[in-house]
């Protein structure tokens, strides 16, 4: 059997965010931030994106931007050099599993000239989050976040201030809120429809066992091969994955796409082990020049990339 995180061939590895309970005490916003601030993005060595940020004055800190993640983590060497003090235990759900983690106090978290005050994180090893820590959605409730992967660059700016003109051809898709997540209901995998969420914090796109029965029921399904995700817990999930010869959202596609399946502990927490859903990861999202989340006005707009790709890996358009 594989380890998907050291399969080169695919070009993804399988950690992925974290899903934080409701009941830790939610993180209290400071003075209003500015209209909009820039701040420059790296990509880490799994594909994913992170921010520098500040934690009490000090740093920056690499974190990685994770829009699946409820709640923000930090690493525990980080939270040991810092000398932050120990929170209350809390339980965590990952892709593999549900865990009982010790957390610490964040006094104050800043992205950019943006800060959130009093954060109760859970920590967890630097190894397997694969960065300085995750920052969730918790301070991006009421925020714009656009990722620009050609820039390299992400731009944050209060919902409530009108959005700036995209190009033509931009495609702009309505979501729902689900548990603080926007989930996205026009979407489709091989003509199957399907509840996209888009995750940010994992590297690969990831199927629940209730898409991939019905796909093979009615004979849509590819070829699978065994693999194995590796959750930011470092514990384990046996799956399968195949190619997705097309994958719908609103009028943008993506062919020819990696995807896994298993049934991992999100769908549990967003409701969805029964109906056909999908984790969108950085490794179709990556696949475009530009995508947004509106967490206030449920909105994720996506920029098809005007340059030509890799025949592996294309973008489509839908025709009307």
């Amino acid at each position: 059997m594989m380890r998907l995180f050291a399969l080169p061939l695919l070009a993804f590895a399988a950690s992925a965010g974290a899903q934080v309970p409701v009941d830790l005490p939610p993180p209290v916003s400071l003075a209003p931030p500015p209209p909009s601030e820039t701040i420059n993005l790296a990509v880490d060595t799994s594909t994913r994106m992170t921010v520098p940020v500040s934690i009490d004055g000090r740093g920056p800190y690499a974190f990685i931007v994770d829009t699946g993640a409820e709640r923000t983590v930090i690493s525990r060497e980080l939270a040991q050099r810092l000398a932050l003090r120990p929170g209350e235990a809390a339980r965590l759900s990952s892709m593999s599993e549900v865990s009982d983690i010790d957390t610490v106090i964040i006094g104050q978290l800043g992205v950019g000239h943006r800060s959130v005050n009093h954060i109760q994180a859970p920590a967890l090893s630097r190894s397997d989050l694969g960065g300085d820590g995750l920052l969730g959605v918790d301070s991006l409730q009421l925020q714009r976040v656009d990722m620009d992967f050609v820039r390299g660059e992400m731009t944050v700016t209060p919902s409530s201030r009108p959005e700036e003109r995209w190009p033509d051809g931009t495609i702009v898709v309505t979501a729902r809120k689900r548990h603080g997540h926007l989930m996205l209901v026009n979407a489709s995998f091989e003509g199957e429809r399907v509840y996209v969420i888009v995750d940010t914090g994992s590297q690969v796109t990831v199927g629940n066992t209730a898409l991939r029965d019905r796909l093979a029921r009615r004979g849509r399904l590819g070829p699978m091969r065994p693999i194995q995700l590796i959750s930011v817990t470092g514990g384990r999930v046996d799956a399968g994955y195949t190619i997705a010869h097309r994958i719908m959202v609103g009028d943008a596609g993506v062919r020819n796409l990696p995807v896994a399946f298993a049934d991992v502990d999100p769908f549990r927490q967003l409701d969805l082990t029964d109906r056909p859903a999908l984790l969108l990861g950085m490794d179709a999202l990556h696949l475009f020049e530009r995508v947004s989340f509106d967490f206030a006005n449920r909105r994720v707009r996506f920029l098809i990339r005007s340059s030509a790709l890799t025949p592996a890996v294309q973008m489509a358009a839908a025709s009307r």
